[in-house]
């Protein structure tokens, strides 16, 4: 399931699946909702959460990685973490909020 954020503002952000569920869990939406919006009213809201999202997870210790992948059989994007999924999603919202437009997912 591919989950597109779309805005006038902006160029569209494609998640794959459960990396799209999880940034719309995140975000208070329920992830199971194939459409929705976040209007221009909520962008400020949903900014803040990701913003905050982000500097939770940069906050935690992380083990280092190497510099050679490890090889899983997970299909979630290894050695892509949320704060990196969420940087399009939190450009697209803030360009979004500056031109008072909203975002909308599968539509």
């Amino acid at each position: 399931m591919l989950i597109k954020f779309k805005s006038k503002a902006s160029g569209d952000v494609i998640m794959l699946g459960e990396s799209g569920k999880e940034m719309l869990r995140l975000l208070g939406k329920d992830a199971e909702d194939s459409k929705g919006i976040f209007t221009a009213e909520q962008l400020p809201g949903a900014i803040a959460m990701l913003k905050q999202a982000i500097a939770a997870y940069k906050a935690l210790p992380h083990p280092l990685q190497s510099e050679k992948p490890t090889v899983t059989n997970d299909d979630a994007g290894d050695g892509v973490h949320l704060y990196q999924r969420a940087f399009p999603v939190l450009e697209l919202m803030e360009r979004s909020l500056q031109e008072d437009s909203y975002v909308t997912w599968g539509v």
